[in-house]
């Protein structure tokens, strides 16, 4: 287990498959702020409010010079409905072997109903624009992170 990632890492590498059929990468974000946030499962509750709040600010995300990359371990094809279920026009990435979330950290033993099981923790990370974490959030609460991100990313 490598050690946790903290604001002023350089963010680990990733090149990724998008809904889409298109290719996301953090050498291809360069000079832009990146909103990296992992999520657990394409079209479950708490998931697509997430996704949902980020579309909904997607213009002040722009705006501030960002781009949003959703993150899980569901197929491209579970991507491409979860986006055309709900309309979205957020990158979704495809992580279908976990290496990228093993490389961010967020890729946790959980339990639910007294189960463990490994899976996703909730976890976002802000990346300036040379590719250095600048904010951290882990175990994300729906409510309220899309608003509390944009707050971080204009307080500096």
């Amino acid at each position: 287990m490598s050690k946790p990632l903290n604001p002023g890492d350089p963010a680990p590498a990733f090149d990724l498959p998008t809904a889409g059929g298109g290719r996301v990468s953090l050498a291809g974000l360069k000079g832009k702020r990146v909103i990296l946030y992992f999520y657990p499962k394409d079209d479950t509750p708490g998931c697509t409010t997430e996704a949902l709040n980020f579309a909904e600010k997607a213009k002040q995300i722009a705006k501030a010079n960002a781009v949003v990359v959703g993150v899980s371990r569901d197929s491209v094809a579970s991507h491409d409905k979860f986006a055309a279920k709900y309309g979205l026009k957020l990158q979704l990435a495809s992580d279908e072997d976990g290496k990228v979330c093993e490389a961010y950290g967020v890729w946790k033993e959980k339990s639910l109903y007294g189960r463990k099981f490994m899976g996703i923790e909730r976890s976002t990370f802000l990346l300036d624009e040379k590719g250095r974490i600048k904010h951290v959030w882990r175990k994300v609460k729906v409510a309220g992170h899309a608003d509390a991100v944009l707050t971080e990313m204009n307080s500096g």
